[in-house]
Protein backbone atom coordinates (compact mmCIF):
# COMPACT_ATOMS: atom_id res chain seq x y z
CA UNK A 1 0.00 0.00 0.00
CA UNK A 2 1.22 3.57 -0.97
CA UNK A 3 0.96 6.41 1.33
CA UNK A 4 -0.60 9.70 0.17
CA UNK A 5 -1.88 13.28 1.03
CA UNK A 6 -5.09 13.62 0.71
CA UNK A 7 -7.46 17.17 0.67
CA UNK A 8 -10.75 16.70 0.90
CA UNK A 9 -12.43 19.89 -0.18
CA UNK A 10 -15.27 21.22 1.84
CA UNK A 11 -17.92 24.32 1.39
CA UNK A 12 -17.80 27.16 3.45
CA UNK A 13 -18.58 27.01 6.96
CA UNK A 14 -18.81 22.72 6.72
CA UNK A 15 -15.06 22.50 7.41
CA UNK A 16 -15.65 21.57 11.34
CA UNK A 17 -18.02 18.67 9.99
CA UNK A 18 -15.66 17.35 7.15
CA UNK A 19 -13.09 17.09 9.61
CA UNK A 20 -15.24 15.28 12.17
CA UNK A 21 -15.91 13.13 9.47
CA UNK A 22 -12.61 12.36 9.02
CA UNK A 23 -11.71 11.76 12.24
CA UNK A 24 -14.72 9.12 12.37
CA UNK A 25 -13.19 6.97 9.74
CA UNK A 26 -9.99 6.83 11.81
CA UNK A 27 -7.16 9.53 10.34
CA UNK A 28 -5.70 12.66 11.51
CA UNK A 29 -6.34 16.00 10.13
CA UNK A 30 -5.66 19.57 9.63
CA UNK A 31 -8.15 21.89 8.84
CA UNK A 32 -7.78 25.05 6.85
CA UNK A 33 -9.86 27.06 4.61
CA UNK A 34 -11.64 25.31 2.60
CA UNK A 35 -9.91 22.19 2.78
CA UNK A 36 -9.71 19.01 5.45
CA UNK A 37 -6.00 17.33 4.71
CA UNK A 38 -4.79 13.96 6.67
CA UNK A 39 -2.46 11.21 5.15
CA UNK A 40 -4.15 7.49 4.16
CA UNK A 41 -3.31 4.68 1.96
CA UNK A 42 -5.44 3.74 -1.09
CA UNK A 43 -8.44 2.39 1.39
CA UNK A 44 -8.37 5.99 3.08
CA UNK A 45 -8.62 7.40 -0.49
CA UNK A 46 -11.74 4.86 -1.31
CA UNK A 47 -13.47 4.68 2.03
CA UNK A 48 -13.50 9.20 1.92
CA UNK A 49 -14.88 8.96 -1.24
CA UNK A 50 -17.59 5.92 -0.55
CA UNK A 51 -18.08 7.73 3.04
CA UNK A 52 -17.96 11.16 3.11
CA UNK A 53 -21.36 12.91 3.67
CA UNK A 54 -20.27 16.72 3.91
CA UNK A 55 -17.02 17.04 1.93
CA UNK A 56 -17.60 18.48 -2.03
CA UNK A 57 -14.76 15.74 -3.43
CA UNK A 58 -11.31 14.13 -2.37
CA UNK A 59 -7.92 15.26 -4.48
CA UNK A 60 -4.48 13.60 -4.30
CA UNK A 61 -1.84 16.29 -3.40
CA UNK A 62 1.28 15.59 -5.45
CA UNK A 63 3.21 18.71 -4.32
CA UNK A 64 2.92 22.06 -3.04
CA UNK A 65 5.80 24.58 -3.72
CA UNK A 66 6.13 28.91 -3.98
CA UNK A 67 6.12 29.99 -6.90
CA UNK A 68 6.62 33.25 -8.09
CA UNK A 69 7.47 32.73 -12.03
CA UNK A 70 6.63 30.93 -14.71
CA UNK A 71 10.53 29.12 -14.73
CA UNK A 72 9.66 27.90 -10.73
CA UNK A 73 6.56 26.73 -11.69
CA UNK A 74 7.67 25.01 -14.51
CA UNK A 75 10.52 23.22 -12.55
CA UNK A 76 8.92 22.47 -9.60
CA UNK A 77 6.14 20.85 -11.33
CA UNK A 78 8.84 18.65 -13.64
CA UNK A 79 10.45 17.83 -10.28
CA UNK A 80 7.23 16.15 -8.65
CA UNK A 81 7.21 12.29 -8.85
CA UNK A 82 4.22 11.68 -11.69
CA UNK A 83 5.47 9.01 -12.67
CA UNK A 84 4.07 7.15 -9.61
CA UNK A 85 0.66 8.48 -10.43
CA UNK A 86 0.02 8.50 -14.36
CA UNK A 87 0.20 5.95 -16.16
CA UNK A 88 1.38 5.91 -20.04
CA UNK A 89 -1.80 6.09 -21.72
CA UNK A 90 -3.35 9.11 -18.76
CA UNK A 91 -5.83 11.43 -20.05
CA UNK A 92 -4.65 14.27 -17.74
CA UNK A 93 -6.44 17.61 -18.54
CA UNK A 94 -5.23 20.11 -16.40
CA UNK A 95 -7.69 23.18 -14.37
CA UNK A 96 -6.35 26.00 -12.38
CA UNK A 97 -6.91 29.01 -9.86
CA UNK A 98 -5.22 31.80 -9.01
CA UNK A 99 -5.87 33.84 -6.05
CA UNK A 100 -3.72 36.73 -4.46
CA UNK A 101 -0.66 35.55 -6.77
CA UNK A 102 2.11 37.06 -9.20
CA UNK A 103 1.41 34.08 -11.31
CA UNK A 104 -2.52 35.59 -11.58
CA UNK A 105 -2.96 34.21 -15.72
CA UNK A 106 -4.70 30.67 -14.90
CA UNK A 107 -4.59 29.44 -18.82
CA UNK A 108 -0.95 30.11 -18.93
CA UNK A 109 -0.37 28.29 -15.53
CA UNK A 110 -2.37 25.57 -16.73
CA UNK A 111 -0.09 25.18 -20.11
CA UNK A 112 3.16 25.33 -17.97
CA UNK A 113 2.13 22.63 -15.53
CA UNK A 114 0.54 20.16 -18.76
CA UNK A 115 4.08 20.92 -20.24
CA UNK A 116 6.27 20.37 -17.58
CA UNK A 117 4.37 16.97 -16.19
CA UNK A 118 4.88 15.91 -20.43
CA UNK A 119 8.69 16.81 -19.90
CA UNK A 120 8.87 14.46 -17.09
CA UNK A 121 6.54 11.88 -18.15
CA UNK A 122 8.95 11.44 -21.87
CA UNK A 123 12.00 11.33 -19.81
CA UNK A 124 10.43 7.88 -17.34
CA UNK A 125 8.78 6.86 -20.29
CA UNK A 126 11.23 7.17 -22.86
CA UNK A 127 9.14 8.90 -25.39
CA UNK A 128 10.04 11.39 -27.94
CA UNK A 129 5.94 12.01 -29.49
CA UNK A 130 3.60 13.59 -27.76
CA UNK A 131 0.86 11.41 -25.09
CA UNK A 132 -2.15 9.79 -26.78
CA UNK A 133 -4.47 10.40 -23.54
CA UNK A 134 -6.79 7.71 -24.37
CA UNK A 135 -6.44 5.58 -20.90
CA UNK A 136 -8.35 7.11 -17.63
CA UNK A 137 -9.05 10.25 -16.55
CA UNK A 138 -6.52 12.09 -13.91
CA UNK A 139 -7.71 15.28 -13.74
CA UNK A 140 -5.04 17.85 -12.37
CA UNK A 141 -5.37 21.22 -10.84
CA UNK A 142 -2.65 23.92 -10.20
CA UNK A 143 -4.17 26.13 -7.36
CA UNK A 144 -1.83 29.05 -6.81
CA UNK A 145 -2.61 30.83 -3.38
CA UNK A 146 -0.44 33.95 -2.11
CA UNK A 147 2.40 32.54 -4.57
CA UNK A 148 2.21 29.00 -3.14
CA UNK A 149 1.09 26.56 -6.04
CA UNK A 150 -0.85 23.07 -4.71
CA UNK A 151 -1.08 20.63 -7.41
CA UNK A 152 -4.00 17.79 -7.15
CA UNK A 153 -5.52 15.12 -8.71
CA UNK A 154 -9.09 14.77 -8.15
CA UNK A 155 -10.20 11.27 -7.29
CA UNK A 156 -13.85 11.41 -6.83
CA UNK A 157 -14.75 12.68 -10.44
CA UNK A 158 -18.62 14.08 -10.27
CA UNK A 159 -18.67 15.67 -7.11
CA UNK A 160 -19.46 14.29 -3.91
CA UNK A 161 -22.86 14.86 -3.60
CA UNK A 162 -23.84 13.38 -7.14
CA UNK A 163 -25.30 10.49 -4.97
CA UNK A 164 -26.90 8.89 -7.72
CA UNK A 165 -30.70 8.77 -6.29
CA UNK A 166 -31.68 12.23 -8.00
CA UNK A 167 -33.76 11.19 -10.75
CA UNK A 168 -35.49 14.79 -10.56
CA UNK A 169 -35.08 18.19 -8.78
CA UNK A 170 -36.74 21.72 -8.39
CA UNK A 171 -35.11 24.64 -9.07
CA UNK A 172 -32.72 25.61 -6.59
CA UNK A 173 -32.33 22.53 -5.30
CA UNK A 174 -30.59 21.97 -1.57
CA UNK A 175 -27.00 20.32 -2.40
CA UNK A 176 -27.35 16.54 -1.22
CA UNK A 177 -23.58 17.28 0.93
CA UNK A 178 -25.67 20.60 2.45
CA UNK A 179 -28.71 18.24 3.39
CA UNK A 180 -26.95 16.21 5.16
CA UNK A 181 -25.00 18.74 7.16
CA UNK A 182 -28.16 20.40 8.02
CA UNK A 183 -29.47 16.84 9.31
CA UNK A 184 -25.98 16.18 11.44
CA UNK A 185 -26.34 19.65 12.43
CA UNK A 186 -29.27 18.47 14.90
CA UNK A 187 -29.80 16.56 18.07
CA UNK A 188 -31.50 13.80 16.14
CA UNK A 189 -31.20 9.87 16.64
CA UNK A 190 -32.62 7.53 14.24
CA UNK A 191 -35.11 6.51 17.07
CA UNK A 192 -36.93 9.55 17.22
CA UNK A 193 -39.92 11.35 14.68
CA UNK A 194 -38.15 13.77 11.49
CA UNK A 195 -39.85 15.99 9.25
CA UNK A 196 -39.30 18.31 6.40
CA UNK A 197 -41.82 21.03 6.10
CA UNK A 198 -40.49 21.99 3.03
CA UNK A 199 -39.15 18.91 1.48
CA UNK A 200 -38.58 19.86 -2.37
CA UNK A 201 -37.26 17.45 -4.25
CA UNK A 202 -36.75 15.07 -0.75
CA UNK A 203 -33.16 15.73 -0.21
CA UNK A 204 -33.22 16.31 3.39
CA UNK A 205 -35.06 13.38 4.16
CA UNK A 206 -33.50 10.89 2.21
CA UNK A 207 -30.25 11.78 3.52
CA UNK A 208 -31.43 11.66 7.23
CA UNK A 209 -32.77 8.35 6.37
CA UNK A 210 -29.42 7.40 4.72
CA UNK A 211 -27.24 8.69 8.31
CA UNK A 212 -30.24 6.70 10.05
CA UNK A 213 -29.45 3.70 8.70
CA UNK A 214 -25.65 4.25 8.33
CA UNK A 215 -25.71 3.51 4.67
CA UNK A 216 -22.40 5.13 3.15
CA UNK A 217 -23.34 8.15 0.67
CA UNK A 218 -21.56 7.01 -2.48
CA UNK A 219 -22.37 3.16 -2.19
CA UNK A 220 -24.58 3.19 -5.15
CA UNK A 221 -21.97 5.29 -7.70
CA UNK A 222 -18.93 5.43 -9.27
CA UNK A 223 -15.52 6.94 -8.94
CA UNK A 224 -13.09 8.32 -11.02
CA UNK A 225 -9.84 6.76 -9.25
CA UNK A 226 -11.36 3.25 -9.77
CA UNK A 227 -10.34 3.29 -13.55
CA UNK A 228 -6.81 4.23 -11.79
CA UNK A 229 -3.79 1.66 -12.44
CA UNK A 230 -2.64 2.22 -9.13
CA UNK A 231 -5.96 1.69 -7.15
CA UNK A 232 -7.01 -1.97 -7.32
CA UNK A 233 -10.16 -3.44 -7.54
CA UNK A 234 -9.76 -5.28 -4.79
CA UNK A 235 -9.22 -2.33 -2.32
CA UNK A 236 -12.70 -1.25 -4.09
CA UNK A 237 -14.35 -4.52 -3.30
CA UNK A 238 -13.34 -4.55 0.03
CA UNK A 239 -14.24 -0.71 1.21
CA UNK A 240 -17.99 -1.49 -0.70
CA UNK A 241 -18.14 -4.70 1.24
CA UNK A 242 -17.08 -3.15 4.71
CA UNK A 243 -19.91 -0.38 3.97
CA UNK A 244 -22.71 -2.96 3.23
CA UNK A 245 -21.57 -5.04 6.52
CA UNK A 246 -22.40 -1.56 8.45
CA UNK A 247 -25.25 -0.74 6.76
CA UNK A 248 -28.07 -0.87 9.32
CA UNK A 249 -30.98 -1.78 7.29
CA UNK A 250 -33.44 -3.29 9.64
CA UNK A 251 -33.59 0.06 11.67
CA UNK A 252 -36.58 1.63 11.72
CA UNK A 253 -37.37 5.22 10.88
CA UNK A 254 -40.11 7.53 11.40
CA UNK A 255 -38.96 10.08 8.86
CA UNK A 256 -41.64 12.76 6.67
CA UNK A 257 -41.88 15.52 4.35
CA UNK A 258 -44.38 17.65 2.90
CA UNK A 259 -44.50 20.55 0.38
CA UNK A 260 -46.90 22.85 -0.87
CA UNK A 261 -46.21 22.09 -4.92
CA UNK A 262 -47.72 18.34 -5.78
CA UNK A 263 -44.97 18.24 -8.35
CA UNK A 264 -42.61 18.61 -5.76
CA UNK A 265 -44.06 15.85 -3.49
CA UNK A 266 -44.32 13.31 -6.70
CA UNK A 267 -40.51 14.04 -7.42
CA UNK A 268 -39.37 13.70 -3.87
CA UNK A 269 -41.44 10.19 -4.18
CA UNK A 270 -39.53 9.38 -6.88
CA UNK A 271 -36.14 10.23 -5.66
CA UNK A 272 -36.52 8.10 -2.37
CA UNK A 273 -37.52 5.48 -4.33
CA UNK A 274 -34.52 5.70 -6.33
CA UNK A 275 -32.18 5.89 -3.03
CA UNK A 276 -34.49 2.50 -2.00
CA UNK A 277 -36.44 4.10 0.45
CA UNK A 278 -39.60 4.27 -1.07
CA UNK A 279 -41.69 2.50 1.33
CA UNK A 280 -39.70 4.22 4.56
CA UNK A 281 -40.01 8.03 3.91
CA UNK A 282 -43.60 9.28 3.48
CA UNK A 283 -43.93 12.46 1.53
CA UNK A 284 -47.57 14.16 1.35
CA UNK A 285 -48.67 17.56 -0.05
CA UNK A 286 -49.30 19.96 2.75
CA UNK A 287 -48.93 24.01 4.01
CA UNK A 288 -46.61 24.27 6.80
CA UNK A 289 -49.80 25.88 8.48
CA UNK A 290 -51.04 22.82 8.55
CA UNK A 291 -49.03 20.38 9.90
CA UNK A 292 -50.28 18.86 13.84
CA UNK A 293 -48.52 16.00 15.55
CA UNK A 294 -49.24 14.07 18.64
CA UNK A 295 -45.46 12.56 18.50
CA UNK A 296 -43.06 13.59 20.94
CA UNK A 297 -38.91 14.33 21.46
CA UNK A 298 -39.16 14.68 17.25
CA UNK A 299 -36.76 17.00 14.97
CA UNK A 300 -37.99 19.43 12.23
CA UNK A 301 -35.42 20.60 9.51
CA UNK A 302 -36.38 23.23 6.66
CA UNK A 303 -35.15 25.13 4.31
CA UNK A 304 -37.95 27.20 3.25
CA UNK A 305 -38.10 30.15 0.61
CA UNK A 306 -35.64 32.70 1.79
CA UNK A 307 -38.23 35.54 -0.06
CA UNK A 308 -35.66 37.08 -2.22
CA UNK A 309 -37.40 37.05 -5.55
CA UNK A 310 -39.23 40.09 -6.26
CA UNK A 311 -43.00 39.82 -4.92
CA UNK A 312 -42.53 36.54 -3.06
CA UNK A 313 -41.62 38.49 0.47
CA UNK A 314 -44.75 39.48 2.24
CA UNK A 315 -45.47 35.51 0.96
CA UNK A 316 -42.62 34.42 2.77
CA UNK A 317 -43.24 36.72 6.23
CA UNK A 318 -46.70 35.38 6.82
CA UNK A 319 -45.33 32.08 6.42
CA UNK A 320 -42.76 32.77 8.92
CA UNK A 321 -45.43 33.57 11.35
CA UNK A 322 -47.61 31.62 10.81
CA UNK A 323 -44.95 28.62 10.88
CA UNK A 324 -43.86 30.05 14.65
CA UNK A 325 -47.71 29.61 15.58
CA UNK A 326 -47.58 25.70 14.63
CA UNK A 327 -44.49 25.26 16.31
CA UNK A 328 -44.92 26.70 19.24
CA UNK A 329 -46.86 24.07 20.36
CA UNK A 330 -44.01 21.29 19.90
CA UNK A 331 -42.32 22.18 23.08
CA UNK A 332 -40.77 19.12 22.60
CA UNK A 333 -39.51 19.13 19.03
CA UNK A 334 -36.23 20.74 17.79
CA UNK A 335 -36.79 22.86 15.22
CA UNK A 336 -33.81 23.64 12.97
CA UNK A 337 -34.39 26.10 10.12
CA UNK A 338 -32.17 27.66 7.16
CA UNK A 339 -32.80 30.88 5.97
CA UNK A 340 -30.68 33.92 4.44
CA UNK A 341 -33.86 36.18 5.90
CA UNK A 342 -32.12 38.37 8.69
CA UNK A 343 -35.30 38.92 10.33
CA UNK A 344 -36.54 35.54 10.45
CA UNK A 345 -36.45 35.39 14.49
CA UNK A 346 -38.46 38.23 14.17
CA UNK A 347 -41.58 37.39 12.21
CA UNK A 348 -41.11 34.14 13.52
CA UNK A 349 -42.09 35.19 17.48
CA UNK A 350 -39.12 33.94 19.28
CA UNK A 351 -35.67 34.34 19.11
CA UNK A 352 -33.51 31.24 18.32
CA UNK A 353 -31.36 29.06 20.87
CA UNK A 354 -28.74 29.24 18.81
CA UNK A 355 -27.48 30.59 15.08
CA UNK A 356 -25.12 28.78 13.12
CA UNK A 357 -23.76 30.67 9.64
CA UNK A 358 -23.57 28.73 6.53
CA UNK A 359 -23.45 28.93 2.62
CA UNK A 360 -25.91 27.52 0.74
CA UNK A 361 -24.29 27.62 -2.25
CA UNK A 362 -23.32 31.48 -3.03
CA UNK A 363 -25.59 32.49 -0.25
CA UNK A 364 -25.03 33.43 2.99
CA UNK A 365 -27.18 31.82 5.29
CA UNK A 366 -28.31 31.28 8.93
CA UNK A 367 -29.43 27.90 10.39
CA UNK A 368 -31.84 28.89 13.37
CA UNK A 369 -31.79 26.44 16.41
CA UNK A 370 -35.06 26.17 18.48
CA UNK A 371 -34.55 22.84 21.40
CA UNK A 372 -37.04 21.74 22.73
CA UNK A 373 -37.33 19.92 26.26
CA UNK A 374 -34.95 16.69 27.14
CA UNK A 375 -37.38 13.83 27.27
CA UNK A 376 -37.18 12.94 30.58
CA UNK A 377 -34.34 10.45 32.42
CA UNK A 378 -36.19 7.26 32.44
CA UNK A 379 -37.36 7.88 28.83
CA UNK A 380 -33.69 8.38 27.38
CA UNK A 381 -32.76 5.61 29.06
CA UNK A 382 -35.71 3.24 27.23
CA UNK A 383 -34.11 4.64 24.24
Amino acid sequence: MGKYEIIATAAMGMEALVAKEVRALGYDSKVENGKIMYSGDEYAIARSNLWLRTADRIKIKVGEFKAYTFDELFERTKALPWEEFLPEDAEFPVIGKSVKSKLFSVSDCQAIVKKAIVERMKKHYKRNSWFEENGALYRIEVALLKDVATITIDASGQGLHKRGYRAAQGEAPLKETMAAALVMLTNWHPDKPFYDPFCGSGTIPIEAALIGQNIAPGFNRDFVSEEWNWMPQKVWDDVRTEAEDLAKYDQELDIAGSDIDHRMVKMAQENAFEAGFGDLVKFKQMQVKDFTTTKEYGVIVGNPPYGERIGEKNAVEMMYREMGQVFRELDTWSIYILTSNEEFEQFYGRPATKKRKLYNGSIKTDLYQYWGKRPPRNKELEN
